[in-house]
């Protein structure tokens, strides 16, 4: 095999810290101090005239600020200065319209993270069969757990290696995310057939040719019993706080409880979603998908005082569904898979395509009778199936009729109008 046909990628690796208490502390502090060294840096940004706001005096910034401030000693000067160019990224991000304008990140709602951005430093060994072990800057050596072969040792080339990593934090604990460059062959085009997907609540997946990738309830009986239980504490001890008064630990163990849970409901998610998506993408070559405004469907019913919304209980529950089943998240995970297969990822307009009969193309009123079952009422059809079905179908058939979209990007990214212009001015 020639080595033109080998490419250069970029993908991640998750594995579950092992840390001391000690050790919890010191990342903890890590990461406050990083959250911290990134509002202080958004407040010179703020403050210095724009020609001054350049990648130079940012960093002689940052290095006063290391020396003034004692609390931000802990951060390594490396996981400081990557903190630097994110922030930097951000604006440009901000600038191409790809992204929101940067602002000051919250103690409780901000992910805590710490960056490790040169490979060399991480040091990693394999001690165990299920464990290795990797070195963080300032807290020393920790174990992690060994779920996939890394580029170490012997294994790592020039082409082959680990560049860097990402300490993240969340309801588990502490996890390091290793970033991997790998030389992998570049895919053929993909041979398998053109399918179109229509997303659903009842159905999640389903596909053209008559398939479907359903699952069940994230949580058990008992575990969504025992998480109702738990929000109706936190919700009865919230309620007897005082103005004032900071929250209690055992409301805050109740707040860790309930974030546990969600956490358990959402790793089988994910999980479900990453089998289904790799399924998908090893299977066929274009996958055709409804270029949804998930933002507005979820939008609340409630309406003001003035007009008050209709309803607004049982919108509440479908926005509950819609966001529990991650339908950007599912797109996202099938442009990347798509290309790392061969294949191709389209978007088509999404109006009529559950109205329209995929028989006829003929839109008649009353066709869909219920959430499964579509009969056509022209009376030159008649054609009846699966709603969803008929869906996928037009969904497919709106690609091959060269009405397709822009191709997905490979990260979902929200796009502001060029004719608007930054919160903050270049």
């Amino acid at each position: 095999m020639s080595r033109d046909t080998l490419v250069k990628r970029q993908f991640g690796h998750r594995a579950r810290l092992a840390l001391s208490p000690s050790g919890v502390r010191a990342v903890d502090d890590q990461a406050h101090a990083a959250r911290t060294l990134w509002n202080l840096l958004h407040a010179w940004w703020q403050m210095m005239p724009k020609e001054k706001r350049t990648l130079q005096h940012a960093d002689a910034a940052i290095r006063q600020a290391l020396k003034d401030i004692d609390f931000l000693a802990v951060l390594p000067a490396q996981a400081a200065q990557a903190v630097l160019k994110t922030y930097f990224r951000a604006w440009q991000n901000c600038w191409e319209h790809r992204a929101d304008a940067p602002n000051f990140k919250g103690r409780i709602r901000t992910v805590m993270s710490v960056d490790i951005p040169q490979g060399r430093d991480l040091n990693i060994v394999r001690v165990h069969r299920r464990w290795g072990q990797v070195n963080i800057p300032k807290v020393g050596r920790v174990r992690f757990r060994w779920t996939k072969d890394l580029p170490v040792g012997k294994r790592a080339t020039a082409e082959n290696r680990i560049t860097g990593a990402r300490l993240i934090k969340d309801a588990l604990g502490w996890h390091i995310a290793f970033r991997v460059q790998a030389l992998e062959v570049e895919p053929g085009p993909h041979q398998g057939p053109d399918v179109g997907i229509d997303v659903g609540i009842t159905v999640p997946l389903a596909c053209s040719n008559g398939e479907t990738y359903e699952h069940g309830a994230w949580l058990t009986p008992k575990e969504k019993a025992r998480l109702l239980h738990l929000e109706q504490r936190a919700a009865r001890r919230k309620q007897r706080r005082r103005p004032g008064e900071r929250t209690s630990g055992r409301l805050h163990r109740t707040y860790d409880r309930i974030a546990g849970l969600r956490a358990k409901a959402k790793r089988r998610a994910l999980d479900w979603q990453h089998k289904a998506t790799t399924t998908i993408a090893r299977t066929y070559n274009a996958v055709v998908v409804e270029a949804l405004t998930i933002t507005n469907m979820v939008k609340s019913a409630r309406g003001t005082i003035e007009a008050p919304g209709k309803n607004v209980a049982q919108k509440s529950g479908l926005n509950r569904a819609i966001s529990g089943e991650a339908w950007g998240r599912t797109v996202t995970m099938l442009t990347y898979k798509t290309a790392r297969h061969g294949g191709t990822l389209v978007k088509v307009p999404a109006p009529n395509t559950s109205r329209r009969c995929s028989a006829c193309g003929f839109t008649t009123p009353g066709s869909r009778e219920s959430q499964a079952v579509f009969v056509c009422r022209n009376p030159d059809c008649g054609w009846s199936g699966n709603a969803d079905h008929n869906a996928a179908r037009n969904v497919l058939h709106l690609y091959r009729m060269g009405l397709a979209l822009t191709p997905a990007a490979g990260r979902a990214v929200v796009r502001r109008a060029q004719r608007v212009k930054p919160a903050t001015a270049r």
